[in-house]
């Protein structure tokens, strides 16, 4: 009897672009997880496995009236603000499964626009 692996197109790109990847302390990886509501950014440092920050737009205040978009911009503030606040000026984009556009891509413009280097 023949083993299928059904593995979806999303999750072979995921694996292709992170294979690419590795953060450290100093440099993190920035993966970028979007649900069809939600938004979710972090900095991982690979090296120890540990998740250094987090955001979403769950906590936001600002959260009525606007855009996905414009959520995803704030998203990517939140997270260089607390980025700065521990120090990390650089980090490695991980868009993982998701194409570099709309959302995915505010967020990486507005951690630029913060000064935090990818």
């Amino acid at each position: 009897m023949k083993i299928k692996h059904n593995k979806t197109t999303k999750q072979k790109r995921a694996l292709r672009v992170r294979s690419k990847l590795f953060g450290t302390t100093k440099r993190p990886r920035i993966s970028v997880h979007r649900t069809n509501k939600h938004l979710y950014v972090q900095a991982i440092d690979d090296a120890k496995q540990v998740t250094l920050v987090a955001a979403n737009d769950k906590q936001l205040e600002k959260k009525s009236s606007l855009t996905k978009t414009e959520k995803a911009r704030l998203v990517g503030r939140l997270l260089a603000k607390r980025m700065k606040a521990k120090k990390i000026t650089a980090g490695i984009f991980d868009r993982g499964p998701f194409r570099y556009q709309g959302r995915v891509k505010a967020v990486a413009e507005a951690l630029r626009a913060e000064g935090i280097k990818l």
